[in-house]
């Protein structure tokens, strides 16, 4: 059903508007997309399929990376569809509209999307308030929500620590764990913030962002909110491994790997889906290598069917990551997968 739906009218269809009209689908349909999983059109995943991480417990290992639900208006509908947690964002202190239209693009023959968006969002404060309504709700409460958290455009390298420490203390009492998103290629010197040298400063400004939001101090109190970095799959693996060495040294909770990749010839943006799969999977196990088995690694890139699911889940990470794959999958595809991960 949904194939036809995206063979006849989705791909005719501008790719922006489509998420647009996706992201509206699930914020205001939410209740039939509930219905539908209490019919187990949506069935729910087994037991066996539960992971425990980072303090967490996760009813089973694969969830919706950032970059569908910027602003968090949807969390309800996505956790629906059999997702077992929705990473919303990425947040930014101050709302920007991002990059210039067209910035978004699927690459049919490779089941691929590509995007050049740039962080719009609505700023931190806005969506700190739509997550303190949602809390409030029985759902919202159950709901295992990330945040992943980002820096203006016009923020100076120099300023970025600031900017992570601010979205992080506004959105800390609302998640269940904060994404350092340091890897996006679509805002400009982003990357170049992957230097342990840059990256340092910013992940202590959002552990004492979150901290102090939290009510954690050296005497006791609060609650710790779990603390991940999110890297690229074009960094050199001695990259990959400085990132992971800091990221031990500095009990960080987790790390997300992989972001988009700018290495191809298909113009402007990163791409994600399945071109990205044979890279994510050897930045997962580098990681898991190097940073022991206690850590919780986020592998995302290229999961399409439940084989790569599995693949990811084999080569090292705890939890996984899908976005392009439910675009092409439809509503029903994150159910099936987490049923068949159990």
């Amino acid at each position: 059903m949904y194939g036809l739906l995206f063979r006849l009218v989705i791909i005719r269809t501008n790719p922006e508007l489509a998420h647009h009209a996706s992201v509206s689908g699930y914020r205001y349909a939410w209740p039939l997309v509930r219905v539908a999983r209490w019919l187990r059109v949506f069935p729910p995943p087994r037991p066996s399929a539960a992971v425990d991480a980072m303090g967490i417990r996760f009813s089973a290992p694969m969830g919706l990376a950032a970059g569908l639900d910027k602003n968090a208006v949807a969390v309800r509908g996505l956790m629906a569809t059999g997702f077992s947690f929705v990473e919303i964002g990425t947040v930014t202190p101050k709302a920007q509209p991002g990059n210039p239209a067209p910035r978004s693009w699927r690459e049919l023959d490779l089941h691929a999307l590509r995007n050049q968006m740039g962080f719009n969002n609505e700023g931190a404060d806005a969506v700190a308030r739509r997550l303190r309504r949602l809390r409030k709700t029985r759902l919202g409460r159950a709901a295992v929500i990330g945040v992943n958290i980002g820096k203006n455009k016009v923020t100076t390298a120099q300023d970025a620590a600031a900017d992570y420490g601010y979205t992080a203390r506004a959105l800390a009492p609302y998640a269940d764990f904060l994404v350092v998103n340091v890897s996006s290629p679509n805002t400009p010197g982003l990357r170049d913030l992957q230097s342990t040298a840059a990256l340092r400063p910013i992940l202590e400004s959002a552990r004492s962002g979150a901290d102090e939001a939290m009510g954690l101090s050296a005497a006791a109190g609060g609650r710790r909110v779990p603390l991940l970095v999110k890297i690229a799959p074009d960094l050199a693996d001695a990259d990959v491994d400085a990132i992971a060495d800091l990221a031990v040294e500095l009990g960080l909770d987790g790390i997300v790997a992989v972001n988009t990749t700018i290495k191809h010839d298909l113009g402007p943006g990163g791409l994600s889906g399945p071109p990205l799969r044979e890279r994510a999977l050897e930045v997962v196990a580098r990681l898991r290598a190097r940073v022991g088995p206690e850590m919780c690694i986020m592998g995302v890139g290229g999961i399409s069917t439940v084989d790569d699911a599995r693949a990811m889940l084999a080569a090292g990470a705890t939890l996984i990551q899908a976005y392009t794959g439910f675009v092409y999958g439809g509503p029903a595809w994150p159910a099936r997968v987490n049923r068949a991960l159990g």
